[in-house]
């Protein structure tokens, strides 16, 4: 049976807004089950290393290696001309910047497209394995201006 980890609450806002500007629970922004590319979060407009950190509500322990997939959509500002990178990280046990819990997979995306556009990171079976307490995962992304 398919389960979904969704964002339920902000562990690290940083520099991060929602559309609208605002910065309590702008996980809001990104927690539905279809993409909505009218809401979202973003960084400033040159971010240098800039971390954005939410936690995923819980879901159960599937007892398989298999079909772990985190799907995210991303896009840098139309107007800026400028590459941006973005890190992405499934990470297990987040408590802040200082304490980021144990890294269990990360991709980078160079150079962000214009418009929207869905990524999907594809964790190995060793990947999936290390996950110990499905209650406790966390998204970071990293915004970047190389």
């Amino acid at each position: 049976m398919a389960q979904f980890g969704r964002p339920n609450a902000d562990t690290t806002i940083g520099a991060y807004e929602d559309e609208l500007g605002g910065t309590v629970d702008i996980f809001n922004s990104i927690d539905e089950s279809s993409p909505s590319d009218s809401d979202f979060i973003t960084s400033e407009f040159d971010p240098s290393a800039s971390p954005y950190v939410c936690a995923l509500s819980a879901v159960t322990d599937p007892n398989v290696s298999t079909g772990h997939i985190v799907r995210y959509r991303a896009r840098k500002d139309p107007s800026t001309g400028a590459q941006i990178d973005l890190t992405t990280e499934l990470r297990e046990g987040y408590v802040s910047e200082g304490s980021p819990g144990t890294l269990i997979a990360s991709e980078v995306q160079v150079d962000l497209p214009t418009s929207f556009t869905t990524f999907a990171l594809a964790l190995s079976g060793g990947e999936a394995d290390a996950i110990t307490d499905y209650s406790d995962l966390f998204l970071r992304f990293v915004a970047n201006q190389p």
